[in-house]
């Protein structure tokens, strides 16, 4: 679980979705009897005291799998933790200059991947000519990287789209926004799900930790 403040006030809080049940039972301990409350995308948790956490649901709308909700939780937190606990098949693109990863993940378990990299120089101290050339070739570099990245995402992700319940995205915007004019990719993009995923350079280690990332139940939290 971590924390960082949040616009607006209070702070946001991650948690994975096997420990949801165990904070939802600590908030209440720490802050009174709860009242929770189902809303657009939202699970509202009122606390006794006055605390509230605002539980964002993964992979919205909210749709808890039968027989899974865990007794002992007020009904739309139990539905919560049981929404986030389904196994699902969800595809991942990762990229920035110089370097891709896509994945095919059933739950946490990675069954498909492919990364790469190009190499795409840095920026030239030159002046005049010299700098215009590098420009250019710099340019062309992150234009291939780009185009290499868009072209393992067709091959991996574009096949499994009858699998796959979503597509979550990361590593640098203006590179996915690049790959994301690549018109054999619209129906794949059409299953675009959030959170951006803010990671280094798309290595294959990378990529098998995204599911901490976006399998995570984000909270936001405001004291009494």
């Amino acid at each position: 679980m971590t924390g960082r403040p949040a616009a607006g006030g209070g702070r946001w809080v991650s948690v994975a979705p096997e420990r949801l049940a165990g904070w939802i039972a600590r908030f209440a301990a720490r802050h009174g009897p709860i009242e929770a409350v189902t809303l657009p995308d939202v699970v509202r948790l009122d606390a006794a005291d006055g605390a509230v956490a605002e539980c964002h649901v993964p992979f919205p709308p909210l749709r808890p799998p039968p027989g899974l909700a865990p007794p002992g939780l007020p009904a739309p937190a139990a539905a919560l933790v049981a929404h986030a606990c389904r196994e699902r098949t969800v595809g991942v693109l990762l990229a920035r200059l110089g370097g891709h990863a896509a994945g095919v993940f059933t739950g946490t378990r990675l069954v498909a991947a492919k990364a790469g990299s190009r190499q795409v120089h840095g920026r030239s101290a030159a002046g005049g000519w010299s700098q215009q050339r590098f420009a250019r070739r710099r340019d062309k570099q992150s234009a291939e990287a780009l185009r290499a990245a868009a072209d393992v995402a067709f091959r991996l992700l574009t096949p499994r789209l009858a699998d796959l319940e979503a597509l979550v995205l990361g590593g640098d915007r203006r590179a996915i926004d690049e790959i994301r004019e690549d018109r054999r990719l619209a129906p794949l993009f059409a299953l675009e799900a959030g959170p951006f995923l803010t990671v280094p350079d798309p290595r294959p280690a990378v990529l098998e930790g995204a599911p901490d990332l976006f399998r995570a139940v984000r909270i936001r939290l405001l004291d009494p």
